[in-house]
């Protein structure tokens, strides 16, 4: 057999073909080609409008500095990435990240919450982990739902999340969507708010205290805001009124949005909230809460909905957004007249929750438009620093920015999440999602061919000859992440006992834990008067410390039963 001479390509084609080693592999993971699929085409939107003038007239003067200075410009914002999350069917109203930003909870128009875990994420799998219904284990009407207003996580450990919906109650849930507690509904029948337990409408906005983890204060359409403590859900702990001075004789109006200022970086602990009578009420955070601070009548214009509020990190400076089309700042010190005022459309009659928020450091203001544009503000001059769009034609209503991620998160009228980031300066976040290898799709992630059982025909249902229950043979339903699941995320297994159906009666019938919780010394109903009564005279006299002191003095002779009985028959014996 003659010798064949192989040549360099020869051989690098065989390497090619042939395996170097055997076994299972390891995928590697591309992240910067992952990274660079997430960069956005268009980051200032002014700067490319501008670019044809500019070229025309730099072409002589440009030099290799000037693209430098702004790149430099476009890397000072965490804007040149973005990570897009659909998880919901309508409008996103609230974002909410924990501490630690690796849980992300989004609220919506479709009243639902929907909880995300960002370490667990990948490329593919971008999905809520959970969705709850606030309203699910309520004890009104299961059919009973509404819009989510705001959801907040308590800024000291994220472990509570609160939850404002369109209704006067807010709800307690841990940070997996579990509900803790339902804080107590106001009596409407009574004119004086201060006698109330809580609201008796629609609560707007809420707010957690800067310092104090047990302490949040929410803002209703009952004129008030109430401070609650999370270990007392049956009666808030103060009650703040707003008389409206030109609401009439009732002196009601709607309180719109609350913030609570800080007093980490020096300033002081001031409570701010705005009115539909175009008001902005400041008072002291730590109370009394009898008499308002300052007060700003003619903030913004008389019955437009100032939906956007917010309060600088030293708790000095305060940032309006009001349903006129103009945004405000206002001095704590000085809470007379605007700092500055500029105009920008509003978006508060059709979205309600419509934010503006400072940056981490107070160092900029960022806020959305109608155009679905992503506004980032001087806070000195309130001019644009950079405008640039994130959902185009779709309302942009509210945003957040992440001190420890150092990224942007918005949530548009389309039910999309945008969390906006910058490799160089961005932490964690969204770089966790796109550092991970792609999850490889199954068979079972595509819904055409795959089809589950209804869990509840499993239950008693006879079972067919084909493996299938009798009743349950011709349904089936498409394979989703949530597919099992109650309202609340609640498994639904069918190898629990069943329930029977809650009657109207029984909804509105008080079982003995609500008694004891809401009714003082109802316990002692089980108790005997007579022992009750010695038990507390030997203690803390709670029934019989009314007689102590003014207790009559005996006239007549006081005689033993026995002694009375030895008279009585002492007199028959004579007789």
């Amino acid at each position: 057999m003659d010798n064949m001479d192989f040549s360099a390509e020869d051989e690098h084609a065989l390497r090619q073909f042939m395996p170097s080693s055997f076994g299972k592999q390891d995928a590697s993971v591309n992240v910067q080609a992952q990274i660079e699929r997430c960069r956005r085409p268009i980051v200032d939107e002014r700067k490319q409008a501008t670019t044809s003038k500019k070229d025309s007239e730099d072409d002589k003067d440009s030099d290799d500095g000037s693209d430098e200075d702004d790149e430099d410009e476009e890397d000072e914002f965490p804007v040149s990435h973005e990570l897009l999350i659909k998880t919901h069917d309508k409008a996103v109203t609230s974002i909410a990240l924990d501490p630690s930003g690796t849980r992300l909870v989004t609220g919506s128009t479709d009243c639902t919450i929907k909880l995300h875990d960002l370490s667990a994420m990948t490329p593919t799998t971008i999905r809520a982990f959970k969705t709850v219904d606030p309203h699910a284990s309520k004890s009104s009407a299961p059919s009973e739902t509404h819009p989510v207003h705001q959801v907040i996580f308590s800024p000291h450990s994220g472990g509570q999340l609160l939850v404002l919906t369109a209704f006067p109650q807010a709800r307690l849930l841990t940070r997996d969507g579990d509900l803790v507690k339902e804080f107590k509904k106001g009596d409407m029948y009574l004119r004086d708010m201060h006698h109330t337990k809580g609201h008796i409408s629609e609560i707007t906005s809420g707010a957690w205290h800067p310092t104090n983890r047990d302490l949040f204060v929410t803002a209703g359409t009952d004129s008030t805001l109430r401070i609650w403590d999370v270990n007392n859900s049956m009666e808030q702990k103060d009650v703040i009124v707003h008389k409206s001075r030109s609401a009439g004789s009732a002196g009601r109006t709607r309180m719109t949005a609350v913030a609570w200022g800080s007093p980490v970086q020096g300033g002081n602990n001031i409570l701010v909230g705005a009115a539909l009578d175009g008001s902005l009420v400041m008072w002291n955070g730590d109370g009394p809460y009898h008499r308002p601070a300052g007060e700003i009548r003619d903030a913004h214009v008389k019955d437009t909905w100032t939906s956007g509020l917010d309060m600088s990190a030293d708790g000095r400076l305060v940032i309006t957004r009001g349903g006129d089309d103009t945004i405000k700042l206002w001095d704590t010190r000085k809470f007379k007249l605007p700092v500055t005022t500029v105009a920008h459309a509003s978006t508060s009659s059709q979205y309600p929750t419509s934010n503006i928020k400072f940056s981490p450091n107070s160092s900029y203001v960022i806020t959305g438009s109608e155009t679905g544009h992503l506004h980032i503000l001087n806070p000195a001059t309130l001019r644009p620093e950079l405008i640039t769009p994130v959902t185009p034609g779709s309302p942009l209503i509210t945003v957040n920015w992440h001190p420890k991620l150092n990224q942007i998160l918005t949530g548009s009228a389309n039910g999309q999440t945008t969390i906006l980031f910058n490799p160089q300066t961005s932490h964690n976040g969204a770089l966790t999602i796109l550092s991970k290898a792609p999850k490889k799709r199954h068979l079972d992630d595509d819904p055409n061919f795959t089809t589950d059982i209804d869990p509840l025909g499993m239950a008693g249902d006879a079972v067919a000859p084909g493996g299938l229950p009798s009743a349950a043979a011709g349904t089936f339903s498409s394979r989703h992440p949530t597919i099992g699941l109650t309202a609340s995320g609640k498994s639904r297994d069918p190898r629990r006992p069943h329930l029977p159906a809650t009657t109207p009666f029984a909804k509105n019938t008080p079982d003995q834990k609500f008694v004891n919780e809401s009714i003082p010394h109802s316990s002692m109903r089980d108790e005997d008067p007579v022992e009750a009564l010695k038990k507390y005279a030997t203690k803390d006299k709670l029934f019989t410390k009314a007689w102590e002191e003014s207790q009559p003095k005996a006239i007549y002779k006081d005689y033993d039963s026995d002694d009375e009985e030895e008279r009585h028959a002492a007199k028959k014996a004579r007789r």
